[in-house]
C-alpha cells in the first residue's frame, strides 16, 4: 500500500504518558513577534497591509503547504534540488522552525492521532484557547518518547542544517531588508504580524480540522479522525480537507471533491504540467483503501 514515509518508531513508547511543560525557545519567539504584532497597528499604512497580505499568503501557500507539508514532509512529489531547496527556503521564511523540527512535530502529532488513544495535546481536545496556549509555548515531553529517524536525504543536507540551526536569522534579514524598502511599518507588519499570524493561523486549522466536523473517511484503529472545514480551501490552501489527507497521506492532491478548492495542489499541477516536479502521487485506488471505511457519499 503506497502511503507517506514513515519516521516513527514507537514500539516502546506511550502516547498517553508525558507532561505538557514551557518551552522556553518557543516562548521567546513566539513573544517578540506578539510584541511586534501588538504595535503593527499603531505604524499602519496601506502598503505595509499590502505586503502582509501577500508576504503570508504566499509563503504559506508555496513554502509551508507545497514545500514543507507536500513535499518534504510526505514527499508526494518530486522535484529537481535547486527547487527543493528553493520551497524549503520559502518554507522557513514562514518562522515556524527548521526544517528538521518541523518534520519532527508533524510526525510526531501524525504517529499519535493514528494510534487508538494519544494526550490531548496531540488530540486537540482541550479547549481553543488552552490548545492554541499549548501549541504556541509549550512542548510534550515525553515518560517513554518514540524514535524519530529523519531520512539522510535530509539529515546529511548541510543545507537543511545550516537552517535547522539558523532559521530564526531568517527574519532579521527579512527585517532588514523591509526596513530598508519601507521602514519600520513593513517591518512590524511584513514581519512580526506576519509569523504570528502564520503560527496560530497553522495551529487554529489544525484545532479546528481535528475536532467534530463534515468527513468523508473514517481512518480504521485511529483514535483521532478528522474533518474537512467547509468553505476554507482559500485561506488555508487546501489544507483544511484533513479529513481527505488523514486518509490519503501520500496524495499531493487535497482538496478531492469538485467544490474543494486546494490552491497548493493548483501550485503543484501546474509545476508538473511545465515539468518542473515528478512523481506526483494522487489517491491510492479503492483496492489499497483497506485501512478506510467510508462514512458519507
Amino acid at each position: 500500500m503506497m502511503k507517506s514515509v514513515e519516521r516513527v518508531n514507537g514500539a516502546q513508547a506511550s502516547s498517553l504518558h508525558g507532561a505538557v511543560k514551557i518551552d522556553f525557545k518557543k516562548t521567546i519567539w513566539i513573544s517578540v513577534m506578539s510584541v511586534g504584532s501588538i504595535l503593527a497597528p499603531f505604524y499602519f499604512s496601506w502598503s505595509a497591509l499590502a505586503v502582509f497580505l501577500l508576504s503570508s499568503y504566499l509563503t504559506l501557500l508555496i513554502g509551508h503547504s507545497v514545500g514543507m507539508h507536500r513535499m518534504m514532509i510526505h514527499q508526494s512529489f518530486d522535484a529537481p534540488r535547486p527547487l527543493k531547496r528553493l520551497l524549503i527556503f520559502i518554507g522557513v521564511m514562514v518562522g515556524m522552525g527548521g526544517p528538521s523540527n518541523i518534520v519532527k512535530m508533524h510526525d510526531v502529532r501524525d504517529w499519535a492521532q493514528r494510534l487508538p488513544a494519544c494526550h490531548v495535546f496531540f488530540s486537540h481536545k482541550e479547549n481553543y484557547f488552552k490548545d492554541i496556549f499549548w501549541q504556541l509555548f509549550c512542548k510534550f515531553e515525553f515518560k517513554n518518547p518514540p524514535i524519530i529517524t529523519i531520512e539522510s536525504e535530509l539529515s546529511d543536507d548541510p543545507y537543511i542544517r545550516f537552517f535547522d540551526k539558523y532559521w530564526w536569522g531568517i527574519q532579521i534579514l527579512i527585517g532588514c531588508a523591509l526596513y530598508l524598502i519601507g521602514g519600520i511599518d513593513w517591518v512590524l507588519w511584513g514581519c512580526c504580524l506576519r509569523v504570528f499570524v502564520s503560527i496560530a493561523g497553522h495551529w487554529s486549522v489544525t484545532y479546528f480540522c481535528h475536532n467534530p466536523g463534515p468527513a468523508k473517511w473514517h481512518v480504521k484503529g485511529a483514535g483521532v479522525q478528522a474533518s474537512n472545514l467547509r468553505f476554507g480551501g482559500f485561506i488555508t490552501h487546501g489544507e483544511c480537507w484533513h479529513n481527505n489527507h488523514h486518509a490519503f497521506p501520500e496524495s499531493a492532491q487535497i482538496g478531492l471533491e469538485p467544490n474543494q478548492l486546494d490552491p497548493a495542489w493548483a501550485v503543484i499541477s501546474a509545476l508538473e504540467k511545465f515539468g518542473f516536479v515528478t512523481d506526483v502521487n494522487r489517491p491510492r485506488d479503492q483496492s489499497q483503501q483497506e485501512d478506510l471505511r467510508r462514512i458519507s457519499l
